[in-house]
């Protein structure tokens, strides 16, 4: 068994409030027609506040794809190496402990790899496999895990470490005027957050042990983006937040795989798209909203900030500190396609069996 350990999340210091992005709307769009119902939409997400890698100021300029591009791999390298490492540390591990790295991220590209500088500046093995995953957007999360616990699965005594790095505030367009891209402007935020997926049932945290994918036919179109001079243009379709009457089935019918119901267990760890993704989903399972509180609690300090969504809400059950060995859960993620990838599992919490 893989054991998913505790996961390390930062955040940028720079922060802009619910009002602010508010103010921002009404004075930069002040003569956009839909803009009664932009405000409404951003009012409705329940994002108290986000964090951002620069002040509000420069991320309304847009100085080139190429320099936003710049920035995210200056970022990312400031900023992954520290969170790697409580991730480690959390997880009881060292690098040279590590065989695999999945690193993910929908916000900026590099080619090689993060992966690939990351394991010369901290010193991982040459060996160390690497995984990068860059179109799966929000789901990247999920799929990050689910690919680690296959890797686990494979090599039973080998340990997988996962990365999602997501600068989202980079991908503001301030010349795109569409409701979704203006929607989305208020929604999303920054962050970065890593995990250790341990093999050889060693760790406390989540066993992990059985994952799946399903991708709702027909729908590749509905969350995308449009790559142009400018970079990513985000683009939603108005049909999104309703795809939780199709996905809840598929997060059904993976429990009853595995002998469970969806709707009987102890933790959901649920990517926090928007309000009514979580309100949908509690409604479809028949499970109570406060089931959600974590992913909720992500959605209104940080805002959506994608992939590491799944990774930042599984480290608030670590710091709730109320699960106990046996207790059973889930964690989805959803993104473009529009695909959801799941893990269930079981809690183990080895600190209280060493009391014991």
């Amino acid at each position: 068994m893989a054991v998913l350990c505790r996961p390390a999340t930062e955040v940028p210091e720079h922060i802009i409030t619910m009002d602010d992005t508010l103010a921002i709307a009404r004075e930069r769009h002040r003569d956009h027609r839909d803009l009664d119902l932009v405000l409404r939409l951003i009012s409705n997400t329940g994002v108290r506040k986000r964090h951002i890698v620069q002040p509000i100021e420069r991320t309304l300029e847009h100085p080139g794809f190429e320099s936003r591009n710049l920035l995210f791999q200056a970022e990312a390298r400031k900023r992954v190496p520290r969170v790697v490492q409580r991730a480690l540390d959390h997880a009881e591990l060292t690098v040279d402990q590590v065989d695999l790295i999945v690193y993910v991220s929908c916000t900026g590209f590099s080619m090689p790899s993060l992966t690939a500088w990351l394991i010369n500046e901290m010193g991982f093995r040459s060996q160390t496999r690497q995984l990068p995953i860059a179109q799966l957007g929000c789901a990247a999360g999920g799929a990050a895990i689910n690919r680690a616990h296959d890797f686990c699965t494979a090599y039973p005594h080998c340990n997988a470490l996962v990365v999602a790095c997501e600068f989202c505030s980079l991908c503001y367009q301030p010349t795109d005027l569409g409701v979704g891209q203006l929607l989305s402007d208020g929604l999303f935020g920054d962050a970065v957050s890593a995990a250790v997926v341990r093999g050889g049932d060693q760790g406390w945290g989540m066993r992990l042990e059985r994952n799946g994918s399903y991708l709702i036919p027909g729908t590749e179109e509905w969350i995308s983006y449009a790559v142009r001079s400018t970079g990513f243009h985000f683009q939603l379709d108005k049909r999104v937040p309703g795809t939780m009457e199709p996905l809840a089935p598929a997060l059904e019918a993976l429990a009853e795989e595995h002998a469970w119901k969806a709707a009987d267990l102890d933790f959901y760890i649920i990517h926090a798209g928007g309000p009514r993704i979580l309100d949908d989903l509690s409604r479809f399972l028949e499970v109570p909203g406060e089931a959600f509180r974590h992913s909720r609690a992500t959605l209104t300090e940080y805002g959506n900030i994608a992939s590491a969504v799944v990774l930042d809400a599984l480290g608030r059950l670590f710091d709730e500190d109320t699960a106990i060995s046996g207790h059973r859960g889930i964690v989805a993620g959803f993104g473009p396609g529009i695909t959801a990838e799941m893990s269930l599992g079981t809690w183990i919490d080895r600190r209280r069996e060493r009391l014991n």
